[in-house]
């Protein structure tokens, strides 16, 4: 299944950028007390991988179906009228992943490239840190138009 390998090779690179993020900011603590001041690029790194991991696992676990969700009123109402509110709910999120997400980190993207801005540190182009906001966007509407169309 499609969903299964997605659900993999998405674990696998969240843990990997963890792993990453890990060992980046022991070399940070290492180096300002071995060294006496810290490596230059550790914190820019660490804030990016910050900003992966938290927008990719913002994707994970919505596919996973393991993300908050307040359920006091559809789980008083009939399993029929809990369907309609669960695909109300999917559609609402894959409205504003697409138009927030997709559309929105799609831009940013663009200007970003467009301009030529470059981290101050590591001297990447921008527009790679912010390709991850649009990724997880097609990735939210995948899961969920998956999830509306089983519901």
């Amino acid at each position: 299944m499609v969903r299964n390998k997605i659900d993999q090779i998405l674990g696998k690179l969240l843990a990997l950028i963890m792993g990453v993020m890990v060992i980046n900011v022991l070399w940070q603590v290492a180096s300002r007390y071995l060294v006496g001041e810290p490596s230059s690029f550790t914190d820019e790194l660490a804030r990016y991988l910050m900003i992966w991991v938290g927008v990719l696992g913002a994707a994970y676990v919505s596919g996973r179906k393991m993300h908050v969700a307040i359920d006091v009123l559809p789980s008083k109402a009939s399993e029929g009228t809990q369907r309609k509110i669960k695909a109300l709910v999917y559609i609402l999120i894959i409205l504003f992943a697409f138009f927030a997400m997709v559309i929105g980190g799609c831009r940013l993207v663009y200007i970003s490239y467009l301009l030529g801005q470059k981290s101050p540190a590591l001297q990447i182009p921008l527009a790679l840190v912010y390709m991850v906001i649009p990724l997880s966007g097609l990735l939210i509407i995948y899961y969920k138009l998956n999830d509306l169309l089983k519901n």
